[in-house]
């Protein structure tokens, strides 16, 4: 019995971790499970589906609430590339899409610009935020706290050196890291071993098959306008490896190092606005 409320707990705090309303759906389950004998009764997918059910409400619910909340969603589909999109529907499932309506408008803007200067380019939006609450962790990041973060993809070109449209080398847009040369200068170790986030991630070059190359190009004027007219829309810093920017001849005093403790910025722009 104890161990049984231990596992349901532990599940609860997971979901909720993962997705912030994935551990209410859970309780709300429990709950039926409870007062309902015959879902008690029932077998495990029927419980499992009445999980899936509930948070597809409370997901659908968020989208509706989140705006009392300083927060709205990054579109999850769409064909328009003069428009920011949600690399994967893995991000909006896990309900980690949403930003202030400043950063959307940010977001918006750059993919239009990019689109101006290389049509049909699409720009790819990763983890954001969660729809509720301030200062709600959105692990493992360290700051995506508060709807003013958003990471954007890279973009890419395939062996063919074309560029591919919504693609990224790596399935979920992280962990598709570029690497430094003998010239470039890193400033951190990668194989320190102290206890940080910055991960090689080794494990999961597995899963990036494709044979992308970073689209220099491209990836160097997102970066251009978000220090230049990026500012004029309040971005207020943007982290990418100081290597990386020197390659892609981006140098302004909003780009940062976000120090050796932090997660790689060579796979990733991150972006943020001061609301």
């Amino acid at each position: 019995m104890v161990f049984r409320g231990l596992l349901h707990l532990s599940l609860s705090v997971l979901l909720t971790v993962v997705t912030q309303i994935g551990g209410v759906a859970y309780v709300i389950v429990l709950i039926f499970k409870q007062f309902i004998p015959a879902i008690n009764k029932s077998k495990f997918r029927y419980n499992f589906l009445l999980f899936i059910l509930c948070y597809s409400v409370l997901w659908g619910g968020s989208f509706l609430i989140a705006p009392q909340f300083g927060r709205v969603a990054i579109p999850c589909f769409s064909d328009q590339t003069e428009k920011i999109v949600v690399q994967s529907p893995f991000y909006c499932v896990l309900n980690r899409h949403y930003v202030s309506p400043k950063l959307l408008e940010v977001g918006n803007a750059l993919a239009a610009n990019i689109d101006a200067q290389f049509p049909g380019t699409q720009t790819l939006a990763l983890d954001a935020n969660f729809p509720f609450f301030d200062k709600f962790p959105l692990l493992p990041h360290l700051s995506h706290d508060d709807g003013r973060k958003l990471d954007i993809a890279f973009y890419y070109r395939n062996e063919k050196n074309e560029y591919v449209v919504g693609k990224t080398k790596s399935p979920i847009g992280y962990w598709g890291f570029e690497q430094p040369t003998d010239d470039d200068g890193q400033l951190c170790s990668n194989k320190d071993h102290n206890l940080n986030l910055r991960w090689d991630m080794d494990w999961f070059q597995f899963f990036n098959k494709h044979q992308y190359h970073l689209d220099q190009e491209r990836t160097s004027a997102a970066l251009q306008w978000l220090v230049k007219q990026g500012q004029s829309y309040k971005v207020s810093k943007v982290f990418v490896e100081p290597y990386l920017a020197k390659r892609l001849g981006v140098s302004n005093k909003i780009i940062r190092f976000q120090g050796c403790k932090a997660a790689r910025h060579d796979d990733h722009i991150h972006l943020q606005v001061i609301d």
